[in-house]
């Protein structure tokens, strides 16, 4: 049997799909808000639906409850930028996402959260293999 004659089981069931692409969305980050940090428990638009956002994952990060309804249809880094738990490292985690750099996004999270453990290991790798002399 030839890879081009198999069926899927996502090409059977678009929802299987979506709730894998949703599940992955959250492994990025370690199932925390990218606004504040606590578990997310849902997946918020930066750029709402409604001022033309699309449904991708440069456009979709794990969020709270509580952060996903209190920005609501408003631009995330508008709204980020008033909250008492602002953190300039975050707001540079959802820009580097937004423009689809997520390797940056990680990192700038790991920076912002040091407990922050990636839980997709072969996403990120440290290259660096320098020593010292």
């Amino acid at each position: 049997m030839h890879i081009n004659d198999a069926v899927f089981l996502e090409d059977l069931c678009p929802k299987f799909r979506f709730r894998q692409w949703r599940k992955s969305i959250h492994k990025f980050t370690g199932k925390s808000c990218i606004y504040c940090g606590k578990p997310s428990e849902s997946i918020d638009h930066v750029i709402p639906r409604s001022q033309g956002g699309l449904s991708k994952t440069e456009n979709c990060v794990p969020a709270c409850l509580s952060c996903n309804g209190d920005k609501s249809d408003e631009n995330a880094l508008y709204w980020y930028r008033r909250q008492k738990f602002y953190d300039p490292r975050r707001a540079m985690a959802i820009r580097a996402w937004l423009e689809g750099d997520l390797r940056l996004a990680l990192r700038l999270l790991q920076w912002a959260n040091p407990n922050f453990k990636v839980k997709n290991k072969n996403y990120i790798k440290d290259e660096s293999e320098y020593k010292a002399a």
